[in-house]
């Protein structure tokens, strides 16, 4: 009975400290045969946490290994309408159906990351029919706080929406800004680093070099590697929590806090239209590709800014013309803003606009493409679940089919573990 008690009381005190850390429910569980009052409190401490939206961790009572355990997925349903607001598409599908494994093993210094996804667009079969589950598979070195390198598949850092998760927004999902531009995953070399933590100015810089045809792609013929450089600028100092890779301000930040950031990558010999991703350049064909970033970000008390600015530049981006392949060189400009309301309601808008290189308006079918969104969101526990609703109005100026989708409305839960 004493045990018993001893049990109930460490459990109760133990949830009400994640009260107090966290609005989200954890639970401990612990096994019944205990031999002593030491072994009860090693018991607890080892057993796995369930956490809604922190995953599952197990400990070993050695330590030598951590294994967090995650999975999400985002249930969609998207209608498409033409100018006369005539139903054209209707898309409803389990748009990403994600398992995570993060941890560490032999030693907290020596951190992997594992992500895999099982729905279609996860899993569509590369242009040279490679198969598509494996997303993130990384190993990090981390010495400490400061610095850290890592080997493996995983996310380039280049842009910020691109290195938000997608777990993460305040949209259904990113711009068309983001979906023309963004880099992707590759499979090389990471590097990070951050100055310590302190009031006022911080920084960070992240660095890669990758294989440059995008995640699994395996063996490239081409001969050139993709270059990836990342300046982060805090100057007022660093957001609470994860602000920088969360949208909104879930903080609520007492003090004005923003982030300047710029990135470059460059792309030798790459064999893909898009650099990491896209169809396979004709006839064999390879291009220098630049990619430019430049990200804005300011939050105060419930209210966040974002500017994301980004680019492609190719010197030769057309091939024969019978191929009607070409590399989308351009640029693109994307602003949004929103308000949070008691950590439960958001409303968000957005605008987005792609510029293409005069030479590649023909193939693109545009002069520019401009897209408006209106988004709300009902956080119920934080981003871990969500229902999520916006509509978006696109206008092409001088497009080349005229009966394009101007109008789509889009509904979404999120749910994570």
């Amino acid at each position: 009975m004493k045990r018993l008690a001893l049990l109930l009381l460490l459990a109760g005190c133990t949830a009400a400290t994640a009260q107090e850390r966290s609005l989200l429910p954890k639970t401990v569980f612990a096994a019944d045969s205990l031999g002593d009052e030491h072994e009860l409190l090693m018991q607890l401490r080892n057993m796995p946490n369930i956490e809604v939206g922190r995953g599952i961790t197990f400990r070993p009572r050695n330590r030598w290994l951590e294994m967090t355990l995650r999975f999400r997925m985002q249930n969609l349903v998207a209608l498409s309408f033409d100018q006369d607001f005539t139903l054209t598409k209707t898309d409803a599908r389990v748009k990403r159906l994600r398992l995570r494994f993060d941890g560490y093993i032999h030693s907290p210094k020596l951190v992997y990351s594992i992500q895999l996804g099982f729905t279609a667009y996860d899993t569509e079969t590369l242009p040279n029919g490679n198969s598509n589950i494996v997303r993130d598979a990384i190993v990090y070195y981390v010495p400490n706080a400061t610095w850290n390198i890592g080997f493996g598949q995983t996310k380039i850092k280049a842009n910020r929406a691109r290195i938000n998760s997608s777990s993460a927004l305040q949209f259904v999902d990113r711009s068309i800004v983001n979906s023309e531009f963004n880099l992707d995953r590759d499979f090389g070399f990471f590097g990070e680093y951050n100055t310590p933590r302190k009031e006022g100015f911080n920084l960070s810089f992240k660095g890669s070099i990758t294989l440059g045809e995008g995640r699994n792609w395996g063996t490239s013929s081409g001969g050139g590697l993709a270059y990836t450089g990342r300046l982060e600028f805090y100057p007022l100092g660093r957001f609470s929590a994860k602000g920088d890779v969360i949208e909104g301000d879930f903080d609520h930040e007492e003090r004005v806090k923003i982030l300047v950031a710029g990135a470059y990558s460059f792309n030798h010999k790459a064999t893909r239209l898009d650099g990491q991703r896209g169809a396979l350049m004709p006839d064999d064909a390879t291009r220098n590709l630049s990619s430019y970033f430049a990200d804005f970000i300011l939050k105060y008390r419930g209210w966040a800014f974002y500017t994301d600015f980004m680019g492609r530049s190719c010197s030769r981006p057309l091939f024969d013309p019978r191929s009607n392949a070409f590399v989308y060189s351009g640029c693109g400009l994307n602003i949004q803003t929103s308000y949070l309301f008691n950590e439960k309601w958001e409303v968000a808008l957005r605008n987005s606009t792609l510029f293409p290189d005069r030479e590649v308006q023909p193939l693109a079918g545009y002069e520019n493409w401009n897209q408006t969104t209106v988004g709300v969101t009902r956080y119920i526990i934080g981003h871990s679940l969500k229902l999520q609703a916006d509509a978006s109005w696109n206008r092409r100026s001088r497009s080349a089919d005229p009966g394009y989708n101007r109008w789509e409305i889009r509904f979404q839960l999120e749910l994570g573990l």
